[in-house]
């Protein structure tokens, strides 16, 4: 599955245009709105210079970059947080170009409105599981105080992440989640000038950003993988030449997983290459015959820039 990634934001911090920087997705710009309105959902493709490389070597009919999956939603309260709870990461947008403007206040306010989405959704969950627990489950049972001590941090204003014991993994809370920063303003990204720019090549859009700065795709795509602890493999061939993301220390059969279950489940083994030198010596064949191509099993970690053929019974 791509990756995922939810916007929040205070009215007029430029959440939603930031949201646009990343998918091309045109979506209503608007000051106030319904919290009835569906959340905005869109694709931001990750750009890898390495996958561009890899494809004109073998000649790649069709190139799939790694994909982000961008979910903007109408608001703060928390019924629609709610639809963050699936998320790998929060984008927190605050205002750094309103006259007055205090982003650090912009912070704290968003981190309260998580905090009590998050406090929200306990508290519905103790009702349940409070009521199920009459029956004399033992598992239930067990998991009425825990839920009452994840409460009672919360009513005490304080996120997840300062949590120090296990989170039952039905909760899915929002407040444990990786949390980046994204002023919107002259001291981080300039979200209306990088829309302005998405339609241009980045060496003419270069020329209109503060010397040596990324695009806010770049700058918040390496900082996602940083917070997440990802890499990037990748699957070269003719019909198709592909960038997939994964979590750093994952295994090939992990890898296999990620491109299809079937594929993991009639795994045999990775031929693994490394991208550069299928690109420096222009083939898989040619990286085989150098003696670079290596047979690993289901228990391989994979390496960020590994070129992976899986062989499996599929």
């Amino acid at each position: 599955m791509a990756l995922e990634v939810g916007i929040v934001g205070l009215p007029n911090a430029g959440k939603t245009t930031l949201f646009n920087c990343l998918t091309r997705m045109g979506a209503e710009i608007t000051a106030y709105a319904s919290q009835t309105d569906k959340a905005n959902v869109g694709m931001a493709t990750i750009t890898d210079p390495r996958l561009d490389a890899l494809a004109e070597v073998v000649s790649a009919k069709k190139i799939t970059p790694a994909a982000v999956r961008v979910v903007d939603v109408p608001g703060t309260g928390p019924a629609l947080l709610g639809n963050l709870r699936q998320v790998d990461a929060i984008l927190a947008v605050v205002d750094g170009f309103s006259p007055g403007c205090t982003p650090a206040d912009d912070l704290v306010n968003l981190e309260l409105e998580l905090i009590v989405a998050d406090r929200d959704h306990v508290e519905k969950r103790l009702e349940r599981v409070s009521k199920a627990a009459k029956s004399g489950d033992a598992k239930v049972r067990a998991e009425v105080p825990v839920l009452e001590e994840l409460l009672a941090h919360l009513e005490a204003g304080r996120p997840l992440r300062d949590w120090a014991k296990e989170i039952p993994p039905e909760l899915e809370p929002l407040t444990n989640k990786p949390l980046l920063v994204v002023e919107n303003g002259p001291n981080g990204i300039d979200c209306q000038l990088e829309l302005e720019l998405v339609d241009m090549s980045e060496e003419d859009a270069a020329a209109f950003r503060n010397e040596g700065s990324a695009s806010a795709l770049q700058q918040i795509g390496q900082r996602l993988f940083d917070a997440l602890g990802l890499i990037v493999f990748f699957t070269a061939g003719e019909k198709e030449t592909r960038a997939w993301t994964l979590r750093a220390g994952s295994t090939a059969l992990e890898a296999a997983d990620s491109i299809h279950s079937d594929i993991a489940r009639g795994f045999i083994r990775a031929e693994v290459y490394g991208w550069e030198d299928i690109v420096r010596l222009g083939s898989h064949t040619e990286a085989s015959r150098a003696g670079l191509m290596r047979l690993e099993g289901k228990t391989y970690v994979v390496q960020d820039g590994d070129c992976l053929n899986i062989r499996n019974s599929a």
